[in-house]
This record gives structure tokens, sequence and C-alpha cells, in this order.
């Protein structure tokens, strides 16, 4: 869980802020002004982007200018096999994150509702965890070759820790109060479960899932960069080889606007899973 804010000395009516020359505005104009400042670093990026290639700093045989990155995007938007591609790349992720936030959610609720099962468990998470996905790309390949099995395996391995371990954070901090009170009341084994660690063990689990999401998106295009599996990576690899770089980038820009999609989406998520949790009411 977040940790409670340190208090400051003064204090703001919660619909307003401090203005220059000490009046007060609307927190809304804040709020407005937040997307606009975005729009503006991306536009300024989109300037650098045409401007230095240009400039001579940067061979535009490496770096084409915007202009080109976008014509060629316009280009990959009417091709069919492009949409496949994404189509491929999506099944990957939504398919791979599927298999480790379920498994995630019952390891973790499982072990954590266990103390010997935890106990007996610990070593082992902390020695598989930090094992990077992409080491496992030769046992992939010896197994499945450059199916979907293949990027399943990395997505699924690389994910399911991330669900993991904040579920086992989260059943670490229920309040033993409430514990005491579940036994109290003769609450059986699911019922602790569904009355007292879900509700507590809840944010971690969506922190995990967030995490979980990107990092599947990662292991997905870098799986079809590096195995050769369909999907978005492997069309940047054979752009890469055929010298299409405006094609490169463009595809390059394409991965950068899924991950920002699927983090969107993974806090939207949240957002409506945790309307009831003070650090997501806090933020309304």
């Amino acid at each position: 869980m977040t940790p409670p804010e340190t208090a400051s000395v003064t204090t703001k009516p919660a619909g307003a802020g401090t203005g220059p020359g000490g009046a007060r505005t609307p927190r809304g104009l804040g709020g407005a002004a937040a997307p606009l400042r975005g729009l503006a670093g991306l536009a300024g990026l989109v300037v650098v982007l045409q401007v230095l290639p240009h400039s001579g700093l940067v061979s535009g045989d490496y770096l084409p200018p915007a202009s080109e990155m976008a014509r060629a995007l316009w280009h990959l938007l009417a091709e069919g096999a492009f949409w496949t591609a994404l189509g491929d790349t999506l099944t990957g992720w939504g398919l791979g994150l599927a298999i480790a936030v379920a498994a995630g959610l019952v390891a973790g609720i499982m072990i954590g509702s266990v103390p010997v099962l935890r106990a007996v468990t610990a070593s082992t998470i902390e020695f598989l965890r930090p094992i990077p996905s992409v080491a496992l790309i030769p046992v992939a390949v010896l197994l499945y070759g450059t199916d979907l099995r293949s990027v399943l395996l990395l997505v699924v391995y690389a994910s399911f820790w991330q669900v993991l371990v904040q579920v086992l954070a989260g059943t670490q901090d229920v309040d033993p109060v409430a514990e005491d009170t579940a036994r109290s009341y003769r609450l059986g084994g699911w019922g602790r479960v569904r009355y007292v660690m879900w509700p507590t063990a809840l944010p971690y689990v969506m922190t995990g899932v967030r995490l979980a999401a990107t990092v599947a998106l990662v292991l997905t295009i870098t799986a079809e960069l590096v195995i050769g599996a369909p999907g978005l990576g492997h069309e940047i690899a054979v752009a890469q080889t055929s010298g299409a770089v405006p094609q490169v980038y463009a595809l390059v820009l394409v991965t950068g606007l899924l991950g920002v999609t699927v983090n969107l989406m993974a806090r939207a998520v949240e957002r409506r899973a945790l309307h009831w949790h003070p650090s997501v009411r806090g933020k309304g």
C-alpha cells in the first residue's frame, strides 16, 4: 500500500490551489493543463526528429525525418500484413498476460495463506525470480521453435513473478486485528481469503497486473524480434534487414503507442477496481 504522506504545515481546500499572488485557482485547471503540456512535449519531439536529420548532426540514413516516418506509418496502416502482425502481437501479449495473472493469483494466495508453505518456497522464489526471461530464449526455441508457444513461455515466465511477488506482499499486509475478528466470527479458510485477505491484497494485485502488462508487451515484442515469431517484432527485424529505415522507426513508434495504451488501460482498470480505496479516492 502507498504509505501516508507526511502532514504539511499548511492545508488547502480540496477543490482549490494557490496561484500567483496567493489567489486560489481551481484544481480542474491544473488537471486540464496536464494533457496540454504532454501534447506540447510530443510536438517538441516531432520537431526535433524533423530538424535533426537536416542539421547534419545525424545522418538521414540512420535517422530519417519525422515526415518520412509518418509517411511510412501511413503506408503500413494500408497493408493487411501490418494488421496481421499487430493481431499476432496482441494475441501473444493477451494470452501470456492472462495465464501469468491467473497463475500468480492462485499461487500467491495459496502460498501466502499457509505460513509453512511460504517459508518453504521463499528461497526457491528468490532463486528463480531474478533469472532474465531472455535467457530462456534458447530453451523456448528448442522446445517450440518459432511457434506462439515460444512467445508464451517467455511472456508468462516474466509476468508471473510480477504478480506473485505483489500478491505475497499483499497477503503479508493483512491487519492482525482483522484476522482476530475473522477467527472470533469463526470464518473458514475461504471466508478469510474473501473478506480479510482479498480486500487487503487487491491494491497489491492491481499493481502487479499493471507491471505484468507492461513486461508482457516488452517480452512479446522481444521474442518476436529475436526468435522470429510472427508479430510486430518480426516485422521490425525484416524491415531492418531489408534496409527500410523509415519503416523500422514507424514500427517502433507503433510499439511505443501500444505501450502507452496498455499502461493507460491498466491504470483505468486499477482505478475502477480500487474506486473504494483511499489512494484512488484521494485523486478525485
